[in-house]
């Protein structure tokens, strides 16, 4: 790392740190209010529905995404919006297999339809400032001129 380069963690560290520590403590406080509201059993009960429920969702849109995705392959387009789908559907099933309520309707929000191309537009403008960033910090190294010498050869 050169001397003149800060030392400054980026701003989505602190944000999956913040994200690590809060989630969980909300999680824990939403199952001990709806079990108080509703009694354990049926707390339990609710989130072993949830979890069926969020399978038979997760197995429903993927298999629409995966052939979308295969359809946009064979027509020769680029398949970005069913790439980006897919990839949505991949957080909601990680979303739906933690434990908890808070989670779960981030993951079925991301699961759904007509909730989906939300989180398809903040998932495309992460990954373009991504790239964007890294595209703009990218310096030529040794080795990277932009003339290549050689000799041709008939």
């Amino acid at each position: 790392m050169s001397p003149t380069r800060s030392r400054r963690r980026p701003a989505w560290v602190w944000a999956v740190f913040a994200a690590f520590l809060i989630v969980p403590i909300v999680e824990l406080w939403v199952l001990i209010q709806v079990g108080q509201a509703i009694g354990v059993g049926w707390t339990l009960l609710l989130l072993v529905a949830d979890s069926i429920l969020g399978t038979w969702l997760i197995k429903r849109e993927g298999a629409k995404a995966y052939a979308a995705l295969r359809e946009a392959l064979q027509d020769g387009r680029m398949p970005h919006r069913e790439l980006a789908d897919g990839a949505l559907i991949v957080l909601a099933g990680a979303l739906m297999l933690s434990p908890g309520f808070v989670t779960d309707v981030f993951g079925v929000l991301l699961l759904l339809p007509f909730t989906r191309p939300l989180g398809r537009r903040v998932l495309t403008a992460l990954v373009a400032r991504r790239v964007t960033t890294v595209v703009a910090h990218k310096r030529p190294g040794p080795g990277d001129d932009s003339v290549v010498r050689g000799e041709v050869i008939d």
